[in-house]
């Protein structure tokens, strides 16, 4: 049980409008963290999530993917992947700061920063769970089955 990460209370735009994660109806919140829309891993990871959302609305959880493309590029990945999830889109990077997510990466040979892979869970607010270092496949499977036994 950790509570290091709070949730900011400001607006961010996603593919459905304005969201405040703070704000968010449902009991529990999965905030996903992704390097690049379209891409062959992210698209694994947020069609696992699309997938499996009707299990998770199930259990009163949104799932929100975070990454620091254009709204207009969400929402054309959005409309190619059929995705069923809200993603949000965070150019200025302010949730990733906020969440310690941009970390130096090894692309094609150069020192990059990007996007680390990580997941976390909320339940009311408080930070429950969290992954980093995530691969994306099976990983939508792993935070349900997670947020079943936190549930349980």
């Amino acid at each position: 049980m950790t509570d290091t990460i709070q949730l900011p209370n400001q607006a961010f735009p996603t593919t459905t409008g304005e969201i405040n994660l703070t704000e968010v109806p449902t009991e529990w919140l999965i905030v996903y963290f992704y390097p690049k829309d379209s891409t062959p891993g992210c698209t694994t990871q947020a069609v696992g999530f699309s997938c499996l959302k009707d299990q998770f609305d199930a259990l009163n959880t949104s799932i929100f993917g975070v990454s620091r493309d254009s709204v207009k590029a969400h929402q054309n990945f959005t409309e190619k992947q059929a995705l069923t999830i809200n993603l949000i889109s965070d150019k200025e990077e302010v949730l990733c700061n906020h969440f310690d997510v941009i970390k130096q990466k090894n692309m094609y040979g150069k020192q990059v920063m990007g996007i680390e892979r990580s997941t976390f869970i909320f339940h009311q607010g408080k930070l429950v769970k969290e992954y980093r270092k995530v691969k994306a496949a099976g990983h939508a499977e792993q935070v349900l089955a997670d947020l079943k036994a936190l549930q349980a």
